[in-house]
């Protein structure tokens, strides 16, 4: 078994501490994450102990799942591969981001079915010059730590990126041009004479969505789901995560990182490299 653990405040000291405690046969080490191989069976209990006690991320990759063969990264993008949520920021340029925010952090919790969220959401949007979507996209849409770093590295070992979102067309598709991704799914934004219609243009990508792009995506590439990472944040990806050979939970809601494999609350998008042992600069 692979306890794979990572962050800044991680030590040499606390590496050890944790491998003797498992018995664990070996270190080995890396600047940006070390790996403790084991016989021992770690147990939820004994997992979420040594998280209660160490800041730094702690995560045992499951046995079935290979980081060598992984073909495939699908990822969210609202609070996961940026920083933002994008309907939030829009809806800041019509003085209802509170309520927005309100339906938003319920949805992600899992309270309110995502599809009904997003149209009661983007409602609220009605009238809203475009504009204010360029300006959402150049002033305050950032990436998250890592993200760069993520990508390139994973671009250069031959392993194609996704982007699935229940956000919009118009972020994902100039984060897929900006960022050399490779798929993108989202919604689209009805507008008319300039100004929101207030409405989803075709059908909502949800939860299921997201699921159903992961598999089609295999499909499309010929592999398995096993060899597939899967990233998110809230409830309405937790369908699409179930599918992979990896799920993250990258500083997710608790939901998310209760059924998650895998949780990042400390490293940044970088994390997802030290889970399949890659190195990078």
């Amino acid at each position: 078994m692979s306890l794979i653990l990572q962050g800044n405040h991680l030590t040499t000291t606390h590496a050890q501490a944790i491998s003797q405690q498992l018995e664990g046969s070996a270190i080995s080490a890396n600047t940006n994450f070390t790996v403790i191989q084991t016989q021992a069976v770690i147990s939820d209990d004994q997992l979420q102990a040594f998280r209660n006690t160490f800041n730094f991320d702690i995560n045992v990759v499951p046995q079935s799942f290979d980081a060598q063969e992984v073909a495939l990264l699908v990822t969210d993008m609202d609070s996961t591969l940026i920083s933002i949520e994008c309907v939030d920021e829009i809806a800041d340029f019509i003085n209802v981001k509170p309520q927005v925010s309100a339906i938003t952090e319920a949805a992600m919790r899992g309270e309110i079915d995502f599809e009904t969220s997003l149209r009661q959401r983007v409602s609220l949007l009605k009238g809203l010059d475009v504009t204010a979507l360029e300006q959402v996209y150049e002033q305050r849409l950032k990436l998250n730590p890592g993200a760069e770093i993520m990508l390139k590295t994973l671009q250069q070992q031959g392993i194609k990126t996704a982007l699935v979102s229940g956000g919009f067309t118009f972020f994902t598709e100039r984060l897929k041009q900006r960022l050399g991704l490779d798929f993108t799914m989202a919604n689209v934004l009805g507008e008319h004479n300039g100004r929101l219609t207030g409405e989803v243009v075709g059908d909502v990508c949800g939860a299921q969505s997201k699921a159903d792009f992961l598999l089609a995506h295999c499909d499309k590439l010929d592999i398995s789901p096993s060899q597939v990472v899967a990233m998110g944040d809230g409830a309405n990806d937790l369908l699409m995560m179930s599918e992979a050979g990896l799920s993250i939970a990258y500083h997710a809601k608790p939901k998310v990182q209760s059924e998650a494999m895998t949780v990042l609350n400390y490293c940044g998008l970088e994390g997802v490299l030290g889970l399949l042992q890659l190195n990078f600069n």
